[in-house]
């Protein structure tokens, strides 16, 4: 049978993906982007080189453009709109992909499901094993996507908000996993974004998304996944949510959650830039 309209696991593979460039319900999208610290621009480089056929899905514009929160998650209204803009309807098979390897483009794949999409997975590797691999690029900006229709079915359970994540602190009933770097968590060093006060919500607990991700940017099998959970304290007790600087990098956690066969929970889309920005918000250090 054809792989036309199958529905793909959450990750794919590089040699997988190269089997199913150009079939028309498959969509790639490079979903790079860089931290405030770094000199560097995902549509810039996007457009130096990218997998044949990618578009540039720009987390900051696929986001709430009323917030001064980064890349909040949009009304479906909006996401619906700009999907049908990209050509993506509800029967497209989505990958995506990043230039670091695994940094955003979970995010991209989070975003998806929330919204109903199932049939969106990640690119194990992304882009730079892709080129380790000699696999073709091209460049510049892709044309026009015929217009698509796309039915947002949105699932308010996959998501906190601070109100949410303050009742928590005091309930426990969530166990909040933090990926951000464990010399941040600890309020050991400064956040890359100026004025954020240091530390990590209370009650939390440290697991750097890096711990989940081979040195090339592939995630560690299913087996050392779920070994990383346990030793995070994962039981399955309670109910996960995941946070981290901005809402990002703990798409990569849920990612790893849903690999390892353990319940996603939500992701905590406001993170640390919003916990750690405000005045009134209970932090912990150490």
């Amino acid at each position: 049978m054809s792989a036309t309209g199958m529905h793909m696991g959450p990750l794919v593979t590089t040699e997988w993906l190269a089997g199913e460039l150009g079939k028309t319900d498959i969509v790639v999208f490079d979903a790079t982007k860089y931290l405030p610290n770094e000199a560097k621009d995902g549509h810039t480089e996007f457009r130096r080189g990218h997998i044949p056929g990618a578009r540039y899905f720009d987390i900051d514009q696929i986001a709430d453009p009323d917030t001064d929160l980064p890349h909040m998650v949009p009304a479906a209204g909006r996401f619906a709109k700009l999907m049908a803009a990209f050509g993506v309807s509800n029967a497209s098979r989505i990958v995506f992909y990043d230039q670091k390897g695994l940094a955003s483009a979970a995010r991209g794949w989070w975003l998806m499901g929330l919204f109903g999409h199932d049939n969106a997975a990640v690119l194990d590797g992304g882009l730079p094993k892709w080129l380790k691999e000699g696999r073709p690029t091209q460049d510049g900006e892709p044309g026009t996507p015929g217009r698509a229709a796309f039915r947002p079915d949105f699932r308010a359970g996959r998501m906190r908000g601070i109100g949410d994540m303050l009742d928590n602190v005091g309930k426990r009933s969530e166990q909040v996993l933090d990926a951000r770097a464990a010399r941040r968590f600890s309020g050991a060093v400064a956040e890359p974004r100026t004025g954020m006060r240091s530390g990590h919500i209370p009650g939390s607990t440290s697991l750097p998304y890096t711990d989940l991700l081979r040195d090339d940017g592939t995630f560690r099998s299913v087996a050392e996944l779920r070994q990383r959970f346990k030793s995070a304290g994962v039981d399955g007790a309670r109910p996960l949510v995941t946070s981290c600087g901005s809402g990002v990098t703990a798409c990569i956690l849920t990612l790893g959650l849903h690999i390892a066969g353990i319940p996603q929970g939500a992701v905590y889309d406001g993170s640390w830039t919003e916990w750690g920005g405000r005045s009134d918000t209970p932090i912990e250090v150490g």
